[in-house]
């Protein structure tokens, strides 16, 4: 029987879970006792614009706890996000005379596009960086609205703005609102379980390492832009029906600040976390009311509050107390360990898997790699070796996309890859694992190697059946004995370990090409025989690897052929044996007399 059949056959044999309305019905429940709150309750007029202002804000910082909770990446633009939502409405509504409904839509596309925008024309930088284009793009936004007065009034601003038929009174209006939050806040709590969600949370992790398991990780970052975006405008939108009149300030720099720091304060990995955060921000105002005839002494008071909470809960509230009751949680139940892991790479080219010509890469007048060639034959192992400096890695990052050529050709399974990103190269059969083992540590072994089941290409795995892809990654983490531990965060595990989830990853993606970057560096010695035993079953398989390792014994008994690098360049190539007692190798390593 087939590889796919038995992935499939397993998916079918796992247990049903139970219906999406049963296993959430607590939470729709709790949603809809509040939308009824809302909706019959008659609060005091203040009360309810406290209300709408917390409903909509939690909104808005929803959309920063996928930027910046799941993605990693800082965006202090939300403000204006949430204007172009809020002006798209009340213009819409006030000046044209255009159904609410198509008002909000179009302030959510617009933001949506101006996210994108933003993002593909900035996400390529990072840090403080980022946050300094999003602020100048905020400080723009913030200009036009105050200065293009034929269009956005200026600093009167927009009144009159209409509501829905549907949501004419405040308190239906305000029920909509609620109900809008309840179902934007469960579409971003299970946004991280779903393949979009556990992209961007490896781009978060480790960027390099999302790259070559198959991830556009500047496509993941501009969805996560683009949708934080997007909820900042349908956020604005709801805000300028709720309020009926939007004006430049409230849409200004410092806004961005309070959406950032409610994200933070509450948690940005969580929706929860988000909503909880706009509640405090919102209400301790209210609560420190009363010290206001006291100057000063109520800023002091509300920004000592924030301090401490961010300082002693540095993952906001709702971390701190996914924390504390973690010993009480129950533990997810391990999947079954599915079939035997086959490997079945594709056969498209010749006898050749991988072919190198003319190989340079140049760090200014430093030849790390100079002119290499290497021929690697399909289905066995092929060693690259040389003294410390001599090019290995640099070599093995040419190739997987992290380093672009200075000049050469590389041929994978008869498709030039030499000009594609490392997630093409990923795509078209190539594998990888790093000197320095780079997993997704905030993820489980079991989330880790789904993403590399999830490899685009991959024909073993459905490309969006989540028990085919668990049953794939289970079947590999078994195969590196690991399988009983899958639930477990990454740190849970030893140096020796992470070394097999990582090659456990890289066997889920089922490539054509394995490149192992020096596997037995920091084993003991019964795990390098552990690591010797897998890489035999693996080659037995038919899979190729084109391993880097000093471990002379490793590589003698695991490979069939070796090539020898000695400061870029080429100096041995041939039959193991033969190469490990060639002279010209004997003095790369050992110098002459």
């Amino acid at each position: 029987m087939s590889a796919p059949s038995d992935n499939l056959v397993v998916a079918a044999a796992m247990p049903r879970s139970k219906p999406l309305l049963l296993r959430h019905l607590p939470y729709f429940a709790g949603c809809a006792v509040l939308v009824g709150l809302a909706a019959t309750v008659q609060f005091d007029g203040y009360v309810q614009n406290i209300l709408m202002e917390a409903t909509t804000f939690a909104i808005a910082v929803f959309g920063l706890s996928i930027v910046l909770g799941l993605c990693g990446q800082i965006n202090l633009a939300q403000a204006a996000f949430f204007g172009l939502g809020a002006y798209a409405v009340g213009l819409g509504t006030s000046d044209y005379h255009v159904s609410y409904w198509l008002c909000l839509a179009g302030g959510c596309v617009i933001a949506l596009l101006a996210g994108a925008l933003l993002g593909m024309s900035t996400l390529r930088l990072g840090g403080h960086y980022l946050a300094m284009v999003t602020i100048s793009f905020q400080q723009i936004v913030t200009l036009v609205m105050i200065n293009s007065i034929w269009l956005t009034h200026g600093p009167d601003g927009v009144s009159n703005i209409g509501r829905p038929e549907l949501f004419q009174s405040s308190r239906s209006y305000l029920a909509f609102c609620v109900a809008m939050l309840a179902t934007v806040g469960y579409a971003v709590w299970h946004l991280a379980d779903i393949r979009l969600g556990r992209a961007m949370r490896a781009v978060r992790d480790n960027e390099l390492a999302a790259g070559v398991v198959g991830i556009d990780v500047f496509r993941t970052k501009v969805l996560a832009f683009a949708l934080c975006a997007l909820l900042g405008g349908l956020a604005g939108g709801l805000f300028a029906g709720g309020f009926a009149y939007v004006s430049p300030d409230q849409f200004s720099f410092a806004e961005s600040v309070s959406f950032l720091t409610m994200s933070l304060l509450g948690g940005t990995a969580s929706p929860i976390g988000s909503a909880i955060g706009t509640g405090l921000l919102i209400l301790i105002p209210e609560w420190l009311r009363f010290l206001k005839s006291i100057p000063g002494l109520y800023l002091a008071i509300y920004g000592l509050s924030v301090i401490l909470i961010m300082r002693y809960m540095p993952d906001g509230i709702w971390g701190f107390f996914n924390l504390a009751t973690e010993r009480w949680r129950a533990k997810a139940k391990v999947p079954a360990a599915g079939p035997v892991l086959q490997l079945t790479p594709a056969t498209v080219g010749d006898d050749i898997v991988l072919s190198v010509r003319g190989l340079s890469k140049h760090f200014g007048g430093l030849k790390a790699v100079d002119n290499v060639d290497i021929d690697v034959r399909r289905g066995g192992v092929h060693a690259l070796i040389g003294p410390n400096g001599s090019g290995k890695t640099t070599t093995l990052n040419v190739l997987s996309g992290l380093y672009k050529a200075t000049a050469g050709k590389v041929t994978l399974d008869g498709t030039d890859i030499a000009e594609m990103p490392p997630h093409q190269r990923a795509a078209a059969g190539l594998g990888r694992t790093f000197q320095n083992i780079r997993l997704f540590r905030s993820m489980t072994a079991l989330e880790n190697v789904v993403i590399g089941a999830e490899r685009p290409g991959n024909t073993l795995t459905g490309q969006r059946d989540e028990a085919a892809l668990n049953a794939r990654a289970m079947s590999a983490l078994t195969f590196v004995g690991l399988g009983p531990r899958a639930n477990e965060l990454i740190s849970s595990f030893s140096y020796g370990h992470q070394r097999l989830i990582e090659i456990a990853r890289a066997l889920a993606a089922n490539p054509t090409l394995l490149l192992l970057d020096e596997p037995a560096a920091g084993l003991n010695s019964t795990e390098k025989l552990e690591l010797h035993a897998l890489l035999k079953r693996i080659a037995a398989q038919g899979l190729t690897i084109l391993i880097i390792d000093h471990d002379m014994t490793l590589v003698s008994e695991a490979a069939q052929h070796i090539t020898v690098l000695n400061f870029g360049r080429r100096i041995a190539d041939g039959e193991s044996l033969a190469v490990l007692r060639h002279p010209d190798v004997v003095s790369a390593y050992l110098g002459t007399e």
